[in-house]
């Protein structure tokens, strides 16, 4: 009987340029992980793809350390229990785990996370209501704190992120405008998530047509984007706005116009702080998670349950199409959370 393998995929090569390649990634066989004791073998059912994987591939500083080269890309997934030596995990129950790239691991039970599903799908815990759907929720009640009448904005709003953050802002009795390319991305905006307008960044009057959706300014800008969509977004911000930085996907991607940095445009930036006294704050969603995590599951898991809050998710089979489903995602080719479906139940 041949032994069992299981696959993983590694960083190859550290990106040259902005855009990352296939060629900074491998697909390896491996052989299959043996649980030790305390341990649990786990075989990955999804595998979440995500924007800040990018900025992993870098060799810099920053809120993390860079992925290794020729170790698995960092990455978090919802797996499976097959042999467990731990008594808090049995076989077959479903946990969170930083998995990496991968299709089975050796973990210690002690720091996984049991999911109690509820009758949710066991994915929606890598998006609304796992990082990106936190990331969300905690950015909204932390820094950008929507109020009745009043009118968001969020770019990449067709995203995990910032489809959640629009839904949310609704609840609270606020206005919603989203960001996104393309009509069809647009029209589920419109149609599904029940955002009040939606502008296509595409568009060659993109400005113009945010200027008139936001006829009374902007009152919480949820920054996703970054680029030419801040450009178009700071003439429009009312005093007292409030913007939450979550990510700048423009000069992740490579393809996006850059912002301005001229020193006359970052005068500018700062006159407008002053003078409209604006609140910009980046952030990591995991610095609220004391705070809000609890509140947070307890509230959109509610929602979700009820059907108030609608998700989307842009699945691909298979860990080996792992590199080019990540490189569709940075390019904007997606449509939903991105997520790997690594092994069928």
């Amino acid at each position: 009987m041949p032994m069992q393998k299981a696959t993983q995929v590694v960083l190859a090569s550290r990106p040259a340029t902005p855009k990352a390649s296939l060629d900074n990634f491998r697909v390896e066989e491996i052989p299959m992980p043996v649980a030790g004791p305390g341990e649990v073998l786990l075989r990955v059912d999804y595998l979440s793809l995500d924007p800040y994987m990018r900025g992993r591939m870098n060799d810099r500083k920053s809120y993390a350390k860079p992925a290794d080269i020729d170790q698995p890309m960092p990455g978090e997934s919802v797996a499976t229990v097959l042999e467990s030596n731990a008594s808090e995990l049995a076989k077959g129950d479903v946990v969170l785990v930083q998995s990496g790239w991968r299709s089975h691991l050796a973990a210690d039970a002690a720091g996984l996370t049991k999911l109690e599903l509820n009758g949710v799908q066991e994915s929606a815990y890598l998006g609304v209501l796992g990082m990106p759907g936190f990331t969300a929720y905690s950015g909204l009640a932390a820094i950008g704190k929507p109020k009745t009448g009043e009118t968001l904005v969020v770019g990449a709003a067709s995203g995990p992120v910032g489809s959640l953050v629009g839904q949310l802002a609704k609840q609270a009795g606020a206005r919603s405008v989203g960001i996104a390319g393309g009509p069809k991305k647009c029209a589920y905006l419109l149609d599904t998530l029940g955002f009040d307008a939606a502008i296509d960044h595409k568009a060659p009057d993109f400005a113009r047509q945010l200027e008139a959706a936001c006829s009374d300014g902007i009152d919480v800008y949820f920054e996703n984007v970054g680029g030419a969509v801040w450009n178009a977004v700071v003439p429009l911000l009312n005093q007292y706005a409030r913007v939450p930085v979550c990510g700048l996907m423009a000069q992740t991607s490579g393809n996006a116009s850059a912002p301005d940095l001229s020193e006359d445009h970052v005068a500018a930036l700062m006159r407008a702080v002053l003078t409209r006294s604006l609140l910009i704050r980046g952030y990591i969603n995991y610095e609220f998670t004391g705070q809000y995590h609890e509140q947070f599951l307890k509230e959109v898991g509610a929602l979700l349950r009820d059907g108030k809050i609608k998700h989307l998710e842009d699945i691909t089979d298979g860990l080996e199409n792992a590199p080019q489903a990540f490189l569709d995602m940075i390019d904007g080719r997606n449509f939903g959370k991105v997520l790997v479906r690594v092994a069928k139940r």
